[in-house]
């Protein structure tokens, strides 16, 4: 299987493309006001405990409190100084090691000061999820600050593999940390495995040295970028190329690779062409598709998607297909289909939490096992953890799939405020991204240099606001005078660029 890696980098946002055999199965997308949280580290104070719910919720300075759940809080709760260096921490210079304390999961007080990791973004009016088992991850390892494990990527099958890097950690284990050893690891020696053991605690340093001054709500650790943390994450011997069509970031890609992977700066690409990177090898018009309410299979199905606000529901659908075969055959053939597409948009969308999908109804047992089969296989080939049931008498099966970010359809649309929410509309980051696609586009042609963009008057005002505003840093970007004016007319994903020498429409 061939797998590539794309990145858009432009004024309104971050996109990283991940292809299997040339078609779309991942995008990651991030934007200056709404950065990656997964992985960032908090000093958080505890504003209340529900132990009802056995949850908390925690203060880290975000619009809506962390939720801390009892199952995400470690066998000792640390109050926050039990993490610096211990001369600093605790009284004598000492404080125990979480194997000789209580092992019994204790609950939060209110006003308490704790240190917590994001795991899952916020979503809808849901706050962050949190846990107080750290981690600090690097290129090979992931260090776990006040643990004792000692572990090793079960994606690493070899068993005389799994033996030495077991003996690698360890010896490199430090007293009072956890250490794991990541799929990358596989085949590097213990010379290069120390290397960036010695990173990951220099970074974890610097966060003590936070610790010892700032107070709650805090940042104390950041973890990279999206794009950063795809090539830390997922640039591995399996993945072909890597294309980037930013100067800086493949410069900052390659500089990296330097100090990690030499071996694999051969496989990045700064893309020089004119055409936008996502139009040129067809992504744009798979994120368009992974938007639609309805998708189509080869042999004339279709699928349905649907959110609520407890699950999503997937709906499979005969469509334009007449088969001249038993019924249980014919439905066998749509719904293997579906199966397939299902498990790519699921990635794709990255929809998470409950999720029923109704298959056309099958009486035949063998056929159920085999679209069962065939569907766990599928998912398979997902990062994410999903758990599914066998087919019910009604033809349903229920999963779920591990829910770290809001999905493609919240990240790239907004509530509209004429439906108060049973619609959705393209998002101004979107609508922006698209008019910088469009200016791309339009350099390529040529012409004058003085435009005109209509936009409603809500996006006019996203466009020009703030002293830096978006439209100005457009105009210096392309080297074009482009004046903003609003027409209410216009729907809010809409916009028209106009010629200031006769006023026409300019038609690409």
């Amino acid at each position: 299987m061939r797998k590539e890696i794309f990145i858009n980098s432009s004024v309104g946002e971050t996109r990283i493309a991940i292809l299997e055999d040339s078609r779309l199965v991942e995008l990651l997308t991030e934007r200056p006001e709404n950065e990656r949280m997964v992985g960032d580290i908090y000093l958080g104070k505890v504003v209340n405990v529900v132990k009802g719910m056995r949850a908390a919720f925690v203060d880290i300075g975000q619009e809506q409190d962390a939720f801390l759940h009892f199952s995400d809080i470690g066998e000792t709760l640390y109050d926050y100084r039990a993490f610096l260096e211990p001369e600093e921490g605790s009284q004598n210079g000492q404080y125990q090691p979480r194997g000789d304390r209580d092992h019994h999961r204790p609950i939060p007080k209110e006003g308490q000061e704790i240190l917590v990791q994001i795991i899952k973004e916020p979503i809808s009016t849901k706050g962050c999820r949190i846990t107080t088992e750290l981690s600090v991850p690097g290129r090979y390892m992931v260090l776990a600050p006040n643990g004792d494990i000692e572990g090793v990527s079960k994606k690493i099958m070899n068993i005389k593999e799994r033996r030495r890097l077991k003996k690698v950690v360890q010896t490199l284990r430090p007293e009072g940390f956890g250490l794991i050893i990541r799929t990358v690891a596989e085949d590097k020696d213990e010379e290069t495995l120390r290397a960036d053991l010695d990173n990951v605690l220099k970074t974890w340093r610097k966060t003590q040295e936070r610790l010892k001054t700032d107070k709650p709500p805090s940042l104390v650790y950041k973890d990279l970028s999206m794009a950063s943390s795809v090539i830390r994450d997922l640039f591995t011997l399996d993945i072909d190329r890597v294309v980037v069509d930013s100067r800086k970031l493949h410069q900052q890609t390659i500089q990296y690779l330097k100090e990690v992977t030499p071996q694999l700066i051969d496989r990045v690409e700064l893309y020089r062409g004119k055409k936008p990177l996502f139009d040129m090898y067809g992504i744009e018009q798979e994120i368009d598709k992974s938007l639609a309410r309805k998708i189509w299979t080869k042999s004339g199905g279709y699928i349905l998607f649907d959110h609520a606000e407890a699950l999503s529901a997937i709906d499979v659908n005969s469509g334009k297909f007449m088969g001249r075969a038993h019924h249980d055959e014919n439905a066998l053939r749509i719904n293997l289909e579906a199966a397939k597409e299902i498990a790519r948009q699921l990635r794709l969308r990255d929809i998470g939490g409950i999720i029923v999908v109704d298959f056309i109804d099958m009486t035949d047992m063998r056929c159920r096992k085999r679209l069962q089969d065939e569907f766990r296989r599928e998912l398979r080939k997902d990062r994410a953890q999903s758990s599914i049931s066998a087919i019910s008498e009604f033809g349903l099966i229920e999963m779920t799939r591990e829910r770290v970010r809001p999905s493609l359809l919240f990240s790239y649309t907004e509530t509209c405020p004429t439906c108060e929410g049973t619609g959705r509309m393209v998002s101004k980051p979107t609508v922006l991204t698209r008019m910088e696609r469009w200016l791309m586009r339009y350099k390529v042609i040529g012409g004058e240099r003085n435009l005109g963009v209509m936009v409603h008057s809500e996006m006019a005002k996203f466009l020009t606001e703030g002293l830096r505003s978006r439209i100005r840093r457009l105009m210096w970007r392309y080297w074009l005078k482009i004046q903003v004016l609003p027409d209410d007319a216009l729907r809010m994903e809409e916009f028209k660029f106009i010629s200031k020498r006769d006023g026409k429409e300019i038609a690409i």
